[in-house]
């Protein structure tokens, strides 16, 4: 039996999607988009002019839930599907577009390189349980204007899994798109194959942006998969009550629901969000607060009553470096997150109120992710009835360790994480040197750096890459790209 955990009746649930219609109906959500806008229109939404504020009608909002899938999978830069977002299947993604890295070498939080997102990319290529790249963070080393695009081109140069990604501008998405079709060779391939799914961002509260409404409408176009990535701060732009903030993100992310599949039905989505409940103490937004995790959770369970596959930033901490807030916030948001079934576990990696990548933090929450992967697959009967047959061979040898239920249950039954978790007894933990979790995750980066396998992806396709991120920089004033030795 998979063990699970929610938070909402489904008579709460019922209420919290009944007013949330009842809340795009009659106030509406802001739409800095005039095309957006005129589709709604066309549709039957009623449209402020004054306001660009569209009130979308509750038939629209059950066409939409009609038409977006249920489920989707994802694909590898060489096809082979890695995704599967469907029913309670939870995968774990590194947290996204942070402004800064914690140095593994200094210790010290900084503006991150080129040099800092390859060795990034290295390293979750070889990470087991974390199923999709992201493009984690920011390289300050390039112009502004491509850093979208260039951080999803390092990501198909030198890793195979698939990228969550997004784009800031609307301009960006088009070199973006077609760095992806230079991977599928078709915009046929690609659709059949998503590579990548895009995170757009309602403005809480109740707004579009021009930027990210067009963003949204631009992947639908192309059947590129899209997480409606809704941040109502409880407490500041949103109710103060967990409730209401669940209300407000419901809101939001079907106003997104109803664009996306007004313009293409049957785009893939993610009912997904970063809300976080708003520290007034020290005027912050804590990640890794229990009622932000707790949001989260109530979100999925709203999305999966939609019929939708989910998404959730958790997973993460507000700590500034690696220590013991930093697996006490990360660890019981994805186990909470593993739990709730959330499909797409967006988080590990991330420090500093989202703002921070380490890839220290990202090897422990790989063991995390392991051991919810695990736990999830609950407890299963594997020849124990009858048990006595089992028992007497205990008795009469003393011990189980190399029978044969346990040589065939062992590696089945038991997670084993690697060298991170230290399980060592301490007359051997001081022998190999007493080190300390900061110490065995900063040797296990050297050595995931050091074994690093380049990806499959054909010389043609990364020439056809490279080519296109030259001329885009280029546009925009940048002669020649950092190394990329």
């Amino acid at each position: 039996m998979r063990p699970t955990v929610s938070f909402l009746s489904t008579d709460l649930i019922i209420r919290i999607y009944s007013e949330s219609v009842r809340v795009l109906s009659t106030l509406g959500v802001e739409i800095n988009n005039q095309e957006v806008l005129a589709l709604l229109a066309d549709s039957g939404a009623q449209i402020d002019e004054n306001q660009s504020r569209a009130m979308i009608p509750d038939h629209l909002v059950q066409r939409a839930l009609d038409t977006a899938p249920a489920a989707f999978k994802l694909f590898d830069v060489l096809g082979r599907q890695t995704n599967d977002f469907s029913g309670s299947k939870i995968h774990f993604t590194p947290g996204s577009a942070a402004l800064n890295i914690l140095d593994h070498t200094t210790q010290e939080i900084r503006r991150p390189t080129t040099a800092d997102y390859i060795a990034y990319v290295k390293v979750v290529s070889q990470l087991d349980n974390i199923a999709s790249q992201s493009t984690a963070f920011i390289p300050a080393d390039v112009h502004e204007k491509i850093s979208d695009s260039y951080r999803l081109f390092l990501s198909l140069l030198y890793g195979e899994k698939p990228v969550v990604t997004g784009a800031f501008t609307i301009e960006a998405f088009k070199i973006m798109k077609d760095l992806q079709l230079a991977v599928r060779g078709s915009e046929s391939a690609l659709k059949e194959k998503p590579l990548t799914i895009f995170s757009c961002c309602p403005t809480s509260p109740l707004k579009w942006s021009d930027v990210t409404s067009q963003n949204l409408v631009d992947c639908a176009r192309y059947s590129i998969p899209v997480e409606f990535i809704s941040m109502p701060l409880s407490g500041f732009v949103a109710p103060v009550t967990l409730t209401g903030s669940i209300i407000q993100h419901a809101a939001e992310t079907l106003s997104g629901l109803v664009i996306s599949q007004l313009v293409n039905p049957g785009t893939p989505v993610l009912w997904g969000g970063s809300p976080a409940v708003f520290d007034v103490r020290y005027e912050t937004t804590p990640m890794g607060a229990i009622e932000t995790m707790m949001i989260d959770c109530a979100n999925n369970e709203v999305g999966t009553y939609l019929g939708l596959p989910t998404q959730a930033y958790i997973a993460l901490s507000d700590a500034k470096i690696l220590d013991a807030q930093a697996g006490l916030e990360t660890g019981i948001g994805a186990t909470l997150a593993a739990l709730s079934g959330i499909n797409n576990i967006s988080g590990p990696g991330m420090l500093d109120f989202e703002s921070c990548q380490s890839l220290e933090k990202l090897v422990l929450d790989n063991e995390i992710a392991g051991m919810c992967l695990r736990m999830v697959e609950g407890i299963t009967p594997r020849d124990d009835f009858p048990a006595v047959p089992l028992l007497q061979e205990l008795l009469r040898d003393d011990h189980l360790l190399i029978s044969d239920h346990t040589r065939k249950y062992l590696r089945t039954e038991h997670y084993f994480p690697g060298v991170v978790i230290d399980r060592a007894n301490r007359p051997r933990w001081i022998e190999d040197g007493s080190h300390t979790l900061g110490q065995r995750a900063a040797d296990e980066v050297e050595r995931l750096l050091k074994e690093y396998s380049p990806s499959g992806i054909s010389d043609s396709i990364q020439k056809d890459l490279r080519t296109l991120m030259s001329k885009e920089a280029r546009k925009f004033g940048q002669g020649e790209l950092p190394s990329l030795d």
